[in-house]
């Protein structure tokens, strides 16, 4: 994880051709692309039916609530989106009481400000998302300005409630046939981040720290998404905890891994068979040796090698892993003792986690009321996409913020020219407007993982689209505006950010150092002491793993601030080295790793399958 390299520079360059590289497409791009069109398509097309266009509107803002908690268990994800739906709500509810009681285009500006502040904040102090607060501003901020009356305002929400119970039922749809979909997921993409990592280190390949950075990340990823539920786990989930501690132990030794067995776990993971066992099933049932000779050592039939453990050619008493077979079942059972010990923990308060993003919710605020008001200055009469403009752009720092900004432009403009060309046969009748509607649904869903650009490619469209529900508007006017609104949003959402940047990024950086530390010192104290128990070992190597993620967290959206002292990032390097020599003695200390200079040859045998 030690990414960062010891530098005294204050500004950093900014990228743009970077900002439109593509990436890869996420593993389960499909999975929100489709549960969008399954959300909005009944509802629409019910409306359609009932020559009620004009209200799906409000049933989308209900629907598009399905885009949320793709990645977490089907148990925390039914109160995700349970909250995403009130939150939703809420913010609507604001939305159109505040248009029934005033159409001054200022007042209506100030509201959707503070609105996306409030969403901004939130989200990210819960980590909900993606999309995160994107959804929530737009549905807000178009609602401020569709004219509305107090006696229309229930109706409409109700409309978007009842399509909002939609979103959660498609969300939650897979769940009878992957309970553990989620979890299975996370679980093979740190097996396969720690293969990578394996594979670099052995190799000694370039960017071997963005592979350990990327695999600790998959890693403790997995581990929240294995946590994220806290009542007591089944066996699945405990069989998924062993290999998520399969791929700790390979970060801490990358030497001694399997890249080719990580990657077989990962891949029988991803299915809907059996978890793979951490040993060889097969020799696991039939009780044979790894070299297929003798019963295992199980308490029935002779010993192979007299000693109850399998031999290699070396003679050193290793299970089908590699790895020391000595009390290997109640190691692993220490591991989810301590799992345990730390799904009991309760989370930190909202409150708590709200304090360090005021900068960024004084961003949100100040950006998005000066675009805005600038929108307005220009003669825009609704300014809300500039405004959501703005709200889109604040990322963790400048330096991402401006790469938002960068792709958010450069997505607009290609989508006007793609509204352009969709729209004559959009206006065919409103078959086709829904139509196209729900083509750019999924088009916005399955491209977005690759760069935000690409995704904003179809966004914009839809945008363009659904204002056209109540009514066909001139096309000309719709692309002029909307290109304006872009440029002001995404140029006075950047300045705003400049002028109000994060000075007390550099004093958490210092405090996330204090805590990696003391956790640290902790972990090794604890690993030192022969009387420890395995739920507090195991407990002091998770709080130590988890500092260290934070700490690169905290440097990497500290790095990109302007205008600060310069990061102690050197410090960060090496606090960072030390914490994974203490994580790799803790996991020795568990009898996972041989102690440094033993000189037993590891053997891999090939991967096991569910």
């Amino acid at each position: 994880m030690s990414s960062a390299t010891p530098t005294s520079a204050r500004v950093r360059r900014l990228p743009v051709v970077g900002a439109l590289r593509l990436g890869r497409p996420s593993d389960v791009w499909f999975k929100p692309a489709l549960s969008v069109v399954a959300a909005v398509a009944p509802p629409s097309l019910l409306l359609m039916t009932l020559g009620r266009l004009d209200l799906a509107p409000y049933t989308m803002a209900g629907s598009l609530c399905a885009l949320y908690a793709h990645n977490r268990p089907y148990a925390a994800r039914a109160k995700v989106l349970a909250w995403v739906i009130l939150g939703m709500l809420g913010g609507l509810a604001v939305a159109l009481v505040s248009a029934s009681l005033t159409r001054n285009a200022v007042v209506l500006v100030t509201v959707g400000a503070l609105l996306a502040a409030v969403q901004k904040a939130v989200c990210d102090a819960t980590r909900v998302g993606p999309p995160a607060h994107v959804i929530l501003t737009f549905v807000s901020s178009a609602a401020l300005f569709v004219p509305q009356t107090l006696g229309q305002a229930p109706g409409h929400l109700a409309l978007a409630a009842a399509a909002g119970v939609w979103a959660w039922l498609v969300g939650m749809a897979p769940a009878p046939l992957r309970p553990h979909g989620p979890e299975r997921r996370a679980t093979a993409q740190a097996l396969n981040a720690a293969a990578a990592y394996a594979e670099t280190a052995r190799g000694g390949e370039e960017g071997g720290a963005g592979a350990r950075s990327a695999a600790y990340a998959a890693v403790h990823a997995a581990w929240q998404t294995l946590l994220a539920v806290r009542n007591r786990p089944s066996t699945t989930r405990r069989a998924l905890e062993r290999l998520v501690i399969r791929a700790e132990v390979a970060l801490a030794a990358p030497a001694d891994a399997d890249p080719a067995r990580l990657r077989s776990w990962a891949r029988a993971v991803r299915g809907t068979g059996r978890i793979p066992r951490t040993g060889d099933p097969r020799r696991e049932e039939d009780g044979l040796c790894p070299d297929g000779v003798g019963p295992r050592p199980d308490g029935v039939g002779p010993r192979p090698d007299g000693a109850g453990q399998c031999r290699t050619d070396g003679g050193a008493r290793l299970d089908d892993d590699g790895l020391r077979r000595d009390g290997d079942l109640l190691r692993e059972r220490d591991e989810l003792v301590g799992v345990a010990a730390e799904r009991a923990v309760a989370p930190r308060p909202l409150w708590s986690r709200l304090g360090p993003l005021a900068p960024v919710a004084v961003r949100s605020a100040l950006g998005c009321a000066l675009a805005g008001y600038v929108s307005l200055a220009l003669g825009a009469e609704r300014p809300y996409w500039a405004l959501v403009t703005a709200a889109s752009l604040y990322q963790a720092n400048i330096t991402l913020t401006w790469s938002r900004a960068v792709q958010r432009v450069v997505g607009n403009l290609v989508g006007v020219l793609l509204f352009a060309a969709v729209a004559p046969v959009a206006q065919l009748g409103p078959l086709a407007l829904v139509l196209c509607i729900l083509a750019c649904n999924f088009g916005a869903e399955a491209l977005i993982g690759r760069n935000y650009w690409l995704g904003s490619v179809c966004v914009t469209p839809l945008a363009l689209l659904v204002t056209e529900l109540p009514g066909y508007q001139p096309t000309g006017e719709l692309v002029t505006g909307r290109v304006v609104d872009t440029l002001v949003g995404a140029l006075v959402g950047f300045v705003a950010a400049v002028a109000v940047t994060n000075r007390r990024a550099g004093r958490r950086v210092e405090r996330a150092l204090t805590t990696v530390d003391r956790a640290r010192e902790h972990a090794a104290r604890v690993a030192a002491d022969p009387s420890s128990s395995p739920a507090a070992l195991v407990a002091a190597r998770r709080g130590l793993a988890a500092a260290v993620v934070d700490l690169r967290a905290t440097a990497d959206a500290a790095a990109g601030e302007w205008w600060q002292r310069a990061l102690p990032l050197e410090r960060v390097v090496l606090a960072e080295q030390a914490a994974h020599r203490t994580l790799a003695a803790t996991v020795r200390r568990r009898g996972l790793l041989p102690d440094p200079g033993t000189t037993s040859t590891y053997t891999n045998t090939e991967g096991a399958s569910p």
